[in-house]
């Protein structure tokens, strides 16, 4: 393996930037321990608290870990920011479709599974949602939040949340274009409804009711 050695301006960030091309080129298979901070400091040409300010922020965005007295691994090829930066180019349209498939399941499973306390936390929600106005993003992201928790799926709502980043840069955009229908507070309502009733039918037509009003809207602005 042969690195490029790193300039002197932005360091830290140079070596993650090579380093994570090395892992995503497949480099070092997964479950691989990656040469010490001593050989890569001197394969980079960077000092090795360099290295290991690095490695740090790779193993927190989850492509390495850190095993104490072992060394460090390689724990996926697959760099999770690289799929942010990758939905950030997708549009207003592309995202909102994506809710539909991910919200519908997410309703469908919370109608199934949630507790007292999760339609107490939808309730709250939904009440925020009126007291915060129809064109407030951060009262609705963490609605729907609070209905993607009701499922109980750890991985879910990981997914979510991480989803939920380009989800509430659409919805701050959109809900600011008086172009744009505001937040349809009783769709929201039905769909508490449903969940509450334990009817996932319902809850996961609600949801595609609900995501609709905007689709068309989008469409017929011809915003992608």
């Amino acid at each position: 393996m042969t690195l490029q050695a790193a300039g002197r301006q932005s360091l830290v960030d140079t070596v993650v930037d090579q380093l994570r091309a090395q892992l995503t080129a497949g480099e070092w298979a997964v479950g691989d321990r990656i040469p010490t901070e001593h050989t890569l400091a001197e394969q980079l040409g960077v000092g090795r608290n360099t290295v290991r300010e690095a490695v740090r922020v790779l193993v927190h965005a989850g492509l390495l870990e850190s095993r104490q007295g072992n060394g460090t691994f390689v724990r996926s090829a697959a760099d999770p920011s690289a799929v942010l930066r990758g939905m950030r180019h997708a549009g207003a349209l592309d995202v909102t479709e994506v809710r539909v498939a991910l919200e519908a399941e997410a309703a469908r499973l919370a109608a199934e599974r949630r507790d007292t306390h999760d339609l107490l936390r939808l309730r709250a929600a939904l009440d925020t949602l009126h007291e915060e106005g129809d064109r407030n993003a951060d009262a609705d992201m963490a609605f729907h939040l609070a209905v993607v928790e009701a499922t109980h799926n750890p991985a879910f709502i990981e997914v979510y949340r991480f989803f939920s980043v380009q989800v509430h840069e659409v919805l701050v955009h959109a809900l600011g274009d008086r172009d744009m229908p505001p937040v349809d507070i009783a769709a929201h309502e039905a769909l508490v409804d449903a969940v509450e009733a334990a009817d996932p039918v319902a809850a996961a037509a609600a949801v595609r009711a609900l995501l609709k009003v905007p689709i068309d809207a989008l469409r017929a602005l011809g915003i992608r």
